[in-house]
């Protein structure tokens, strides 16, 4: 019986731990310039995304107030490589918008709107 229940609670928890869109990240270019390395893990049932590092466009290593910052939360997985609900945060005009995000094999468009206005970037999968 027990081995069962182990059983039946592995096969539950099997899609919840193979959530595609975790993860390290890399983005565009922002307005700066500057490339970030993200980090998708899991908040609770939804996703959220840090800030790991930032590079200069030689590739070189920069500091910025940014690193370690959440970049966005509330995520939820919505099914055939579709999130949403969730909110992002611009560090350039430190403005929060809403926000979703496609994956499609090792790309990720991560969008955010406000209001009528959206842009967005598509990522590159590194682990």
């Amino acid at each position: 019986m027990r081995v069962a229940l182990l059983a039946v609670l592995a096969l539950a928890a099997g899609p919840a731990m193979a959530e595609p869109a975790l993860g390290v990240w890399k983005t565009e270019p922002d307005r700066k310039d500057l490339v970030s390395h993200i980090e998708i893990s899991r908040c609770g049932q939804k996703l959220c995304g840090t800030i790991l590092e930032a590079f200069n466009p030689a590739g070189q290593k920069v500091t910025t107030p940014n690193i370690g910052k959440r970049l966005f939360w509330g995520i939820e997985p919505k099914g055939n490589g579709a999130y949403g609900n969730g909110t992002v945060w611009v560090p350039l005009m430190d403005v929060t918008a809403r926000a979703d995000m496609k994956l499609e094999g090792n790309r990720l468009r991560v969008r955010g709107c406000k209001a009528m206005l959206c842009d967005g970037q598509t990522w590159t999968r590194l682990n």
